[in-house]
């Protein structure tokens, strides 16, 4: 039987609702990927839907992928960006970074949705000097087939290669697929994982049915295998799992228990670098 995850709900004030399928009890990563949050769809009334003031991160990287909306993302590293629907933002925080999030009024999107994933750097890039890049929907490669469309958003599959600087071997990937659809069947390595998440829509996997807030694991060497059960999107995410254990509390991930305590001081003393115009910050968790 294939093995599955799902997602619970958490809501984050003002019924702004989000689905964590990562990190679970039954699996913590996926590839190289501890982090896994789709939020919304929730309905665009002032603009101010999602509000997430200034926190910090080490040791990993985010990348905010959307569906539908406008948020604006704002980084210590002075960079001030909005991300529209079928960009993605690659920001790698390395030794630290803080950053804030605020979806924005735009007339042409009536509901606000999308995923936001972290990818743990390897340990020996733990450390690296924090940074950011953007992606318009024109650079991102697509692989397109009857019924299919295949956005590559990071790494490398099926011979395209993403733009985006990794660190480590993996893939991600935004999938709308028609009902008509063929069957899919894409071989993974001995060395690659993968999940499938289902964020729109219903698939069938290995006689199993999914419906959406489902990732399904596909193991290292298998297949990933899916019919659509009606018009679908999804997100493929895996690769090569990072042999060290990693520790995480609340944004920071290591694989070194004193860099999270490092960074819990750092912030609580307000050491971190600030995002130029941000005044209010998220407090350290008690």
């Amino acid at each position: 039987m294939t093995k599955s995850l799902v997602g619970h709900s958490k809501d984050l004030g003002a019924n702004f609702i989000i689905r964590r399928v990562l990190p679970a009890m039954e699996k913590r990563s996926v590839g190289p990927f501890v982090f896994f949050d789709h939020f919304g769809p929730v309905p665009v009334v002032t603009g101010e839907e999602l509000v997430v003031r200034a926190h910090p991160h080490i040791g990993l990287a985010t990348i905010t992928f959307l569906y539908d909306g406008v948020i604006t993302h704002r980084d210590s590293l002075k960079v001030e960006m909005d991300i529209r629907p079928n960009e993605t933002n690659w920001m790698v925080a390395g030794s630290g970074i803080v950053h804030s999030e605020r979806s924005k009024f735009d007339p042409k999107y009536e509901i606000l949705e999308g995923i936001q994933t972290w990818i743990a750097l390897p340990a020996d890039k733990e450390e690296i000097e924090p940074s950011f890049e953007h992606f318009s929907e024109q650079e991102i490669p697509v692989l397109t087939k009857d019924g299919l469309v295949f956005r590559l958003l990071g790494g490398s599959y099926l011979g395209l290669r993403s733009p985006a600087t990794v660190h480590s071997p993996l893939f991600y990937a935004d999938i709308e697929i028609k009902q008509s659809a063929d069957l899919v069947h894409w071989d993974l390595t001995d060395k690659e994982e993968a999940g499938l998440y289902v964020s729109r829509g219903a698939i069938e996997s290995n006689g199993e049915s999914y419906a959406v807030g489902s990732m399904v694991l596909f193991e290292k060497g298998t297949s990933v295998s899916f019919k659509a059960k009606q018009n679908s999107r999804l997100i493929l995410l895996g690769g090569e799992p990072l042999t060290e254990k990693r520790n995480i509390f609340w944004n920071f991930v290591s694989t070194k228990q004193e860099n999270i305590e490092r960074a819990k001081e750092r912030w609580a003393k307000d050491e971190f670098p600030k995002v130029p115009g941000e005044t209010d910050r998220i407090p350290l968790p008690t």
